[in-house]
């Protein structure tokens, strides 16, 4: 950042007085730059024990599988964000139903939601973001075309917890180069 987005003025970063870590701080108007996270918000849609995955269209991964999932937008829940998401991706009504996985990556500044839904009936297509839109078993994902670690892992969950017939809610913090860590 180098420019101050409230009056145009020079940005420093400097620790802020009652602060503890470097900000972003206009030199003009004193206005404080913050960087948070940003949330991700998806679903694992399900039709008849079959999951609903997207062919991502865009960077990065273009031509990779993934979940339908996205960055939230302002003024919307994370359920609304995840039921926008599937709909602009796949062209489909889900039913939101419980939180199923969370993963922290901090490394990139993200937060990952997935929540397990329905989709009620199998109407969907591919959305601007995706080239393809499918309903996949376990059998039939295409594990090694999956886009993100997140996603793998949390199909793995869903078809261990499938077995079991009980979803558990995951917390599970990745970093780059290092092996997963579940929290409970």
């Amino acid at each position: 950042m180098n420019y101050c987005s409230h009056c145009g003025g020079e940005i420093t970063t400097v620790i802020p007085e009652g602060d503890n870590r470097l900000r972003y701080v206009c030199t003009q108007c004193s206005t404080i730059h913050y960087q948070n996270p940003k949330i991700v918000a998806g679903c694992l849609p399900v039709y008849q024990n079959q999951i609903l995955l997207c062919q991502r269209a865009i960077h990065p991964r273009a031509g990779y599988w993934t979940l339908p999932a996205g960055f939230m937008e302002l003024n919307e829940t994370t359920q609304q964000a995840a039921a926008r998401e599937t709909w602009e991706e796949a062209c489909a009504t889900v039913e939101i139903d419980k939180l199923y996985t969370l993963f922290n990556l901090p490394h990139i500044n993200q937060i990952y939601l997935i929540f397990l839904a329905q989709l009620p009936q199998p109407i969907f297509s591919p959305g601007e973001e995706s080239l393809s839109a499918e309903l996949f078993t376990e059998e039939t994902i295409p594990w090694d075309n999956l886009a993100f670690p997140t996603i793998t892992k949390t199909l793995q969950y869903y078809f261990s917890d499938l077995k079991q017939q009980q979803f558990t809610f995951r917390t599970i913090d990745i970093a780059p180069h290092a092996s997963y860590q579940q929290v409970k």
